[in-house]
């Protein structure tokens, strides 16, 4: 990484959401920094691990930076509010192979007071960052950091809820955000705006790296200051003239939702967003097109809405659509795609200059909607967009291992300066992911397997789905992501990322299972059994598949990424061990 500038640091947006509590120059960030890895390396933690535990704001940058600084490697962690929360944090301490926590005194007082007592704490030492009796920043006089370091240690989610720390060197870092700014270029007056969490790769990468490497300013919102009021990060963008920003498919989801119930806020001006990175999760193209369409009149242009694909195993960034282009989308063969072939098709009468209807149908893989077509169902594809400097995507039989043609749908391999260390303290799960070679071409480097399904067309990676989690029935690929979309069809109080769809052997056929979140305002019409009804309807007239059996949860209760997405092998786990409490019908019309 850079060093830091002596340009306008990260200003963080208060919980309320609404106008700056807090700043610092780059210069102060250095300081900050500087200080804190004097009291790192006094400790003599220096080339070892630390959990990060801060919300998100300055403090957690100027403790991330410390620990750069200091040479310690810093696996930062969500702050822990139930139960689940503080397992993880257990996990993740002892997968780094540490018992020293880094947090503020804030987040000690209450982990402390609530869950004082949790064996998960047990061996534990809480550290207040800021607080902490620190030499001043002018004694620290530490090594620099040298290329192949390790700068962090990024614990992914997963779809398993087992967390693996992927090592991210600094070499890694500078590879891809070098890559992220020749891609979405930050010019002189470019500003970032920020709700994603900072423990997350996505909203570290965008909220705190991208500032620093570019030296511009990054405006930083609390998450839940976002999921309170979600006008609140299109009012910060406009009132600070953010020209980069991003967020998975659903947050835009929402915001188009929120404006169709409360109508696009007064005096909102998104003309200065040049970059809206829509990421973590599969693009649904009806979401990119009603997002346009629905802040058209606040200046937002089509081409500011940036599909992407990455993972913490490359960093973050593999591919992304530029700036200057439309998104782009094919229309596709359902049967084809089911069985690994993306035949694109010429123009629908459901289109609009090669747009879809607004009514047009849900997801399938990276944000395909179905319709209904003479000679089979089609399909919209939506182009996660291309590399750009060293970093290469094959497309491969995971099976033979061997490469396959432009569209034809394999496993998504990648090769560049992105691609991690490999995962912390695991050398055979490592040697799979990270040092896997291509049949007929062991001789030409390594590569790293996402596991993620897509093809190639013209240059462009599209993304279908996850390998693990391909439905098969019938002899034919079903993606889960589609059935969970038309589950949240099948009625308009249901949220976006409320339903999980896996498949189960109970020793005499495969059985499809969907676990559906809901809240009082799905649950008015029929209650849970209406409700079950509704999903196994909707999910058979736009999948011809039968849901064997829906499970209606409340709110809440599905295992989820820092970023939003279902945890399906999770989820699964916790149906098979009854972990799951269902929901009844509300006790009157107007419950909530």
């Amino acid at each position: 990484m850079s060093p830091p500038s002596p340009w306008p640091a990260p200003d963080r947006v208060p919980r309320d959401g609404e106008s700056p509590e807090e700043s610092l120059t780059y210069r102060q960030l250095d300081e900050a920094a500087r200080s804190r890895a004097a009291a790192l390396e006094a400790a003599g933690l220096r080339g070892s691990t630390a959990v990060l535990l801060h919300p998100s704001g300055l403090e957690f940058v100027s403790a991330l930076l410390a620990c750069m600084y200091a040479g310690v490697a810093a696996a930062p962690v969500q702050v822990p509010t139930r139960p689940r929360g503080l397992e993880r944090l257990r996990r993740v301490a002892d997968d780094a192979g540490t018992t020293t926590v880094l947090t503020t005194a804030a987040v000690k007082l209450d982990l402390e007071t609530r869950f004082g007592d949790a064996p998960a704490l047990a061996g534990l030492t809480m550290v207040g960052t800021k607080s902490w009796h620190a030499p001043v920043a002018g004694e620290w006089s530490g090594p620099p950091a040298g290329p192949e370091d390790i700068a962090l240690l990024q614990y992914t989610s997963g779809s398993t809820g087992d967390p693996k720390g992927v090592r991210v060197t600094h070499a890694n870092f500078r590879g891809n955000v070098a890559e992220t700014d020749q891609l979405w270029p930050c010019r002189p007056d470019s500003a970032v705006v920020n709700w994603l969490p900072l423990f997350h790769d996505m909203g570290m990468l965008f909220g705190v790296v991208l500032p620093l490497w570019a030296g511009i300013p990054a405006y930083l919102m609390a998450p839940e200051a976002f999921i309170r009021r979600l006008a609140r990060w299109l009012e910060a963008i406009s009132r600070y003239g953010g020209s980069h920003t991003a967020a998975p498919s659903f947050a835009y989801e929402l915001c188009v939702r929120d404006a169709r119930d409360n109508g696009v806020p007064d005096g909102l001006d998104l003309s200065s967003l040049r970059v809206a990175a829509n990421g973590a999760e599969p693009v649904r193209w009806d979401t990119v097109r009603a997002f346009t369409r629905t802040f058209a009149v606040a200046g937002f242009r089509s081409r500011a809405m940036c599909p992407g694909y990455g993972l913490a195993e490359n960093t973050l960034k593999v591919t992304g659509s530029r700036e200057d282009q439309e998104p782009s989308v094919l229309r596709l063969s359902a049967e084809a795609l089911r069985e690994g072939r993306a035949e694109p098709l010429p123009p629908g009468l459901a289109e609009d200059n090669g747009q879809p209807a607004e009514d047009s149908g849900p997801a399938q893989g990276n944000g395909p909607a179905d319709e209904p077509a003479a000679g089979g169902r089609v399909v919209h594809a939506v182009g996660s967009g291309r590399t750009v400097g060293r970093t290469s995507v094959r497309i491969t039989d995971p099976v033979t291992l061997s490469g396959v043609r432009d569209r034809t749908v394999g496993e998504i391999w990648v090769n560049g300066p992105c691609v991690a260390d490999g995962y912390h303290r695991r050398p055979e799960e490592s040697s799979r992911t990270f040092g896997a070679r291509l049949a007929g071409e062991e001789d030409r480097g390594t590569w790293l397997r996402t596991g993620d399904l897509g093809f190639v067309h013209e240059g462009e990676l599209f993304v279908t789905g996850r390998l693990k989690d391909v439905i098969i029935r019938k002899g034919r690929n079903h993606y889960p992501q589609d059935i969970e979309v038309s589950a949240e069809r099948a009625d308009p109080a249901l949220r976006p990322n409320c339903a999980a769809a896996f498949s189960l052997d109970d020793g005499t056929a495969e059985r499809l299972v969907l676990v559906v979140e809901a809240d009082g305002r799905a649950l008015r019409n029929g209650g849970a059994d209406g409700l079950r009804e509704r999903v196994r309807s909707a999910v058979l007239e736009d999948r011809r598949l039968k849901a064997d059996e829906v499970l209606v949860v409340r709110r809440g209760s599905l295992p989820k990424t820092s970023s939003g997405k279902v945890q399906r092998r999770a989820t699964r786990q916790q149906y098979l061990e009854g972990g799951f409490g269902t929901v009844a019908a509300p006790s009157s019309p107007d419950a909530r």
